[in-house]
């Protein structure tokens, strides 16, 4: 049977059906062919709500796990805004629901920003204590040594930085 002609079947039996149905009950007509578009077709009632539709599959054991490609497009989306908060770059469009996964990442760029000024600055003035301990002399040599691994520690973090 075409697609066509099973919709319009079903719409006829969807008002028999639904006065068979206790009052406020929402009736969905759902007919797909896994793993194919060809044959998806959902067919609410006038009053029906398909979060109402979802809800129930849930209660019946639908789950967020597993693969479906609605739910990866999301969470492609979802780390799409995060990434570009975090670069501060392409902001969503006013009230648009991605709004707070930039604002999540934005805050992430921000504070990856502060850490490395902060430690940048640390690493200047390392430097600058070492340079005055190596030509005063008479200091710990342990101290020097220390503090020579900690810059290289640092100047290895900065060197992923871009400047």
């Amino acid at each position: 049977m075409p697609k066509e002609m099973f919709r319009d079947v079903a719409i006829d039996c969807i008002s028999d059906m639904a006065q068979h149905i206790p009052t406020g009950c929402q009736l969905f007509v759902i007919a797909c062919r896994p793993g194919k578009k060809d044959f998806d077709l959902v067919l609410p009632s006038p009053e029906a709500n398909l979060n109402n539709a979802l809800d129930a599959l849930r209660r019946q054991g639908l789950s967020i796990d597993g693969s479906n490609s609605y739910k990866e497009g999301v969470c492609d989306l979802a780390v799409g805004a995060m990434t570009m908060g975090k670069q501060n770059t392409c902001p969503p469009p006013d009230r648009h629901w991605g709004q707070r996964f930039w604002d999540i990442g934005r805050a992430e760029g921000k504070l990856q920003e502060e850490l490395v000024q902060a430690l940048r600055l640390a690493r200047k003035e390392l430097d600058a204590c070492q340079r005055v301990i190596h030509y005063a002399g008479g200091f710990d040599p342990a101290y020097v040594n220390g503090a020579q691994e900690a810059l290289k520690v640092a100047d290895a973090v900065l060197a992923k930085i871009p400047a």
